[in-house]
């Protein structure tokens, strides 16, 4: 028996199932069955059992003896390639750049110690295929320290080649500082310094970054952590103007980096050097008090340009945001109530009849730890004696301070024939993409803390290469939009819901996703976007799921968005021709 295809003019072959017999000396041939109506498939596989071939199940044909995530590695790895941050950290590959792109990229998916992530490459105990792809697997942590005393002598050439890339002369460049707390006592760079924290017993250090406008990073510089903010802008102004070699730009900082101080010092006697800066609020309620303008002014507009003769040479436009003032409006008396409610509890500890509280020094100690906590000392007038504790709100103070409730003064040296008044509130504004990037750093995404390293330049190096993972997540929310540089959970909720078509890997405004025979994944599974976007809902049951109690809303959004990863993949490829058939984990870490 054979298989026999028959041309038949301009319809489809006819496909027959056939043998061959003798007739006397004759060869004959007579058709068994009509198989036009298979399958290729099924037709291919009946030609192969006539030929005598022995077909096995496919689940014989192969053991599956381990499976390792490997998209999340490429996707990471990919973008970092494209921008050619490899090449920017050395010119030619060699197994100590490639263990600093492993670090990069592991700072990404999963922000580890340095030993843990080398554990993660070993072939033992490997969580995913970055070991092997950089053939890094034998790595072990003192090899990590050495890849980072070879990655800091580079830096400054790093940066210099970012700068190139992100900077011009007359462009805006921000920069801010923070803090973050330290592990342990032997660096020499742990001091105690202002915490940003709340882990004022700890020891801290201090980093400052500069950005270019849209916020991408530059350069990133370590300080002891008792070194004050404004301290740390002269060495940035020397090393953009001598490193970077631009003759002209815009520095914007906030008020507590530009002071008055270091205008008149660091700032002003650079030529092509000019500054956006903003006025402390004394300084704002001294320009009302002198009249140089009225609060009336906010009526009719919201932003307004001034002279004073306190500022020659400079422009001040005062603003004045709404929602700003209200907000602050309402946390002012939250914080009066918590404070009135705690001096309370104090001063009947002074009326109690059983071990009353007694003493100047006593009583003053306990009302200055709940001032200390609330910081509204200067909102009541209090009185202590030895024996009681009276206070009172001082309504005309609170009221002098809410009158400049969401006013604010931008102060700049920038020409208006160069920058307009609103475009400088604009670039002030721009401030705030750094203050994300500390967010992203310290505690979102790349978790710069804790920090064990106990050599200086080690936790230097170990800062470099967090900022060299945040310029990678900038670049790839480049390509996604805005929506990707907000918190997780609202990006991924903006991407379903605006472009779903660009999330699934398909062109900007391609919304169609119905697989072939009819069948129509995004539809199927759109009831999961909002479980996943929206934290405050109340999340249906997950099948599966064995969790309860309070933790069970959590693990069943973390349910949805394993769920919904897998709804991406196969609306992305069903009806798709593939090289190979992709693992369960391999779904899982996919996107």
């Amino acid at each position: 028996m054979y298989v026999a295809v028959v041309p038949n003019r301009s319809s489809p072959p006819a496909i027959l199932l056939r043998e061959s017999y003798r007739q006397g000396k004759a060869i004959k041939n007579r058709t068994l069955a009509n198989l036009s109506k298979w399958p290729p498939a099924q037709v291919e596989t009946l030609r192969r059992v006539l030929r005598g071939e022995t077909l096995i199940a496919p689940a014989e044909a192969f053991e599956i003896l381990r499976t390792r995530p490997h998209g999340h590695v490429a996707a990471v790895l990919g973008t970092l390639r494209r921008l050619e941050l490899d090449h920017l950290i050395a010119a030619t590959r060699s197994r100590a750049r490639d263990l600093v792109v492993a670090m990069i990229v592991a700072r990404i998916l999963a922000p580890r110690s340095k030993l843990a992530t080398a554990q993660g490459w070993d072939p033992a105990t490997l969580q995913s295929t970055l070991g092997e792809v950089l053939a890094i697997e034998t790595a072990d942590a003192d090899e990590l320290y050495e890849a980072m005393d070879w990655l800091l002598p580079r830096q400054g050439r790093i940066e210099q080649a970012l700068a190139q890339r992100h900077l011009h002369d007359g462009t805006l460049v921000l920069y801010d500082v923070t803090s973050t707390y330290f592990e342990g006592r032997t660096c020499p760079l742990a001091q105690f310094g202002h915490d940003r924290d709340g882990k004022g017993h700890r020891l801290q250090i201090v980093f400052g970054l500069l950005c270019n406008a849209d916020g991408c990073p530059v350069a990133v510089e370590v300080f002891d952590g008792n070194t004050g903010d404004p301290t740390t802008l002269a060495p940035q102004v020397q090393k953009v103007r001598e490193r970077f070699g631009l003759q002209r730009l815009v520095l914007v900082g906030d008020r507590g980096m530009l002071t008055e101080a270091r205008l008149r010092e660091d700032v002003r006697p650079i030529a092509g050097l000019d500054w956006i800066t903003a006025l402390r609020a004394p300084a704002i309620r001294q320009l009302v008090e002198s009249g140089v303008f009225q609060l009336s002014l906010f009526d009719t507009q919201d932003l307004a340009e001034i002279t004073s003769p306190d500022y020659p040479g400079e422009r001040l436009i005062v603003c004045k945001n709404p929602f700003m003032a209200e907000e602050r409006a309402r946390k002012r008396q939250e914080l009066l109530a918590a404070t009135e409610e705690e001096l309370a509890k104090v001063a009947d500890a002074t009326r109690r009849p059983h071990r009353a509280l007694r003493g100047q020094a006593a009583i003053g100690v306990r009302v200055g730890r709940v001032l200390g906590r609330f910081k509204m000392g200067k909102h009541f007038r209090i009185t202590i004696t030895d024996e009681l504790l009276s206070y009172e709100r001082d309504t005309a103070h609170i009221a002098q301070e809410a009158a400049l409730d969401g006013i604010y003064v931008i102060r700049t040296s920038v020409p208006a024939a160069e920058l307009d008044a609103a475009a400088a509130v604009r670039a002030y504004k721009r401030l705030s993409t750094v203050e994300r990037a500390f967010r992203s750093l310290k505690a979102v995404d790349l978790k710069v803390r804790p920090i064990y390293h106990r050599l200086a330049d080690r936790v230097r190096a170990h800062v470099f290469l967090c900022m060299l993972a945040y310029l990678r997540r900038v670049a790839h929310a480049a390509r996604l939009g805005p929506a990707a540089l907000r918190r997780p959970r609202a990006a991924r909720q903006a991407r379903i819901a605006g472009d779903s078509g660009a999330a699934l890997g398909r062109g900007r405004g391609q919304g169609a996703a119905e697989a072939p025979g009819g069948w129509d994944a995004r539809a199927e599974f759109s009831g999961l976007a909002p479980r996943l976007g929206d934290r405050r809902q109340e999340p249906r049951p997950v099948e599966g799921c064995s969790r309860r109690g309070p933790r069970h809303s959590h693990h069943a959004h973390l349910c949805a968005a394993a769920r919904l990863r897998l709804t991406r993949y196969l609306t992305a490829n069903v009806g798709r021709p593939r090289r190979r058939r992709a693992s369960v984990s391999q779904v899982a870490y996919r996107f």
